[in-house]
């Protein structure tokens, strides 16, 4: 006999028959060979014991109930163990990518799922709710795979409890197990109370403050020893990415970035973007991040006019963008290529270095402007605006200008000093101050990355900057055309 593919052999023994008193009695002993892959196509065994006939025997009838629950039992442990969780997601879900992306990597991963409830928004402006099992043969499988989801605003469902509080023991050291952030709102639910993180930040630890009653997102180096951090994801839910949303928001927009998108509607929806964050909360703050690059594709001008205009509000670069924007401006060269005409000047290679040298002299870029060495410029109208900088410094600057933050822990923990309030971001032609500055972007901030290159506008969205959305053009022309969008109306 052959079961499943595998042989099997079966010996009845018929230790009673008698067919005229309706009476069968069937001992039935099954030795499997090999323990079949899947289970078995049936899961009962078929014995019928007629006790109210006269011929059958006590013992024929308990030996049948015996090997058919034996036979059960051995069917129960070749079945593969399924442990399922059940989990939520809320937000734009169904009218963007989210869902889906949840669901393929459920699949993906070997587990599966089955919706078990789902409530959809009515209009593009509503939410959704979507509740879903997850199912996966082993239990690490499914722990990690829901780890992967947490990132994605998926939250479990039942028994979690409060967050687990662990002290630190050593500065700049977080417990075993600290729960790793996203940029995505945040809650943690500390003594049966949901306390939200005000400034969601990526690969941070969420620390609690039992004297303030807050909950913040915390760099490795800055906790301390016995603040309270928490420790795994039970109590801890986060909310669904989702992009800017408003009736007259382009779909074009929601794609993936692509140099076939007519530039001139991006520029006026991302125009329109800064001018309604700008309404809806004056107090709101827009952020530009500067590559060299913005200097010599000629952009320096349309972005001092966006400053003298107040379109910018704060802004981070490096020691790059503003020696070239203060090369630029004072001898009219950007790394020694005239911006008038294009063309190499002699001994212009040096330029960069000459005026490094005499702001360092001055003391400071504000201290160059008030002196009228500087006169003109991203940088000098930032200065004269009051709009705070930050200059973060690498390994390859030359000089450095004295404004420039050369440690790199002071110069991230500075960056975030100046994040309260800001509403939207302008990343331009920046491929290293960008991935900068996303890792400490809530999620809430419209982000617009604009660079010639597809994959510098693509990296932000990988590296879990889910709101960044791309622009693939010359940083000139954009800049250009932004700055007359906007100081011209």
């Amino acid at each position: 006999m052959t079961l499943m593919g595998r042989s099997t052999r079966v010996g009845i023994h018929a230790q009673h028959v008698a067919v005229r008193t309706r009476v069968i009695a069937i001992n039935l002993v099954i030795a499997v060979l090999e323990p079949p892959p899947l289970p078995l196509a049936f899961d009962t065994l078929n014995i019928i014991s007629l006790s109210h006939s006269r011929d059958a025997t006590r013992e024929n009838i308990e030996t049948a109930t015996r090997l058919q629950a034996s036979y059960r039992q051995r069917m129960e442990t070749l079945k593969p163990q399924v442990i399922t969780e059940t989990v939520e997601v809320t937000g734009h879900v169904i009218d963007s990518p989210t869902l889906a992306m949840i669901l393929d990597r459920i699949l993906a991963s070997g587990a599966d799922y089955r919706i078990t409830d789902i409530d959809i928004g009515r209009t593009n402006l509503d939410q959704s709710h979507v509740v879903i099992d997850v199912s996966a043969s082993e239990p690490k499988l499914l722990e990690d795979l829901l780890s992967e989801l947490h990132a994605h605003g998926v939250n479990r469902t039942a028994g979690a409890g409060d967050a687990e509080l662990v002290a630190c023991n050593d500065d700049g050291v977080l417990p075993d197990g600290f729960y790793s952030t996203t940029n995505l709102p945040t809650e943690a639910r500390i003594t049966g109370r949901w306390l939200k993180v005000e400034l969601p930040e990526m690969d941070c630890a969420l620390a609690f403050d039992p004297a303030s009653d807050q909950l913040r997102a915390v760099p490795m180096h800055k906790v301390k020893a016995r603040d309270l951090v928490v420790v795994g994801e039970r109590g801890v839910r986060v909310k669904a990415p989702e992009r800017a949303r408003d009736t007259t928001n382009f779909e074009f927009m929601s794609s993936d970035a692509s140099s076939e998108k007519p530039k001139e509607m991006i520029v006026a929806h991302i125009a329109e973007r800064m001018r309604a964050a700008r309404a809806a909360n004056p107090a709101g703050r827009i952020l530009a991040v500067c590559g060299p690059a913005v200097i010599h594709t000629g952009a320096g001008p349309a972005l001092s006019r966006l400053v003298r205009h107040g379109w910018i509000d704060v802004l981070f670069a490096g020691n790059g963008f503003a020696a070239h924007d203060i090369e630029s401006n004072v001898l009219g060269t950007s790394l020694g290529v005239s911006i008038g005409d294009g063309a190499q000047v002699t001994g212009g290679h040096s330029n960069h270095l000459r005026v490094i040298n005499a702001v360092r002299r001055h003391g400071s870029i504000a201290a160059a402007v008030e002196s009228g060495y500087l006169h003109s410029g991203v940088m000098y109208e930032t200065i004269r605006r009051g709009a705070p900088f930050v200059l973060a410094g690498s390994l390859r600057d030359d000089g450095p200008l004295p404004d420039v933050i050369t440690d790199v822990l002071t110069a991230a923990d500075t960056m975030r000093s100046h994040l309260s309030g800001v509403r939207v971001a302008l990343i331009l032609a920046s491929t290293l101050h960008a991935i900068a500055t996303g890792n400490l972007l809530a999620s809430s901030v419209e982000t617009f990355c604009v660079d010639i290159n597809h994959a510098v506008v693509t990296k932000l969205a990988d590296r879990g900057s889910h709101q960044a959305l791309g622009v693939v053009t010359d940083v000139g022309l954009f800049t250009s055309a932004l700055a007359s969008a906007l100081c011209d109306s």
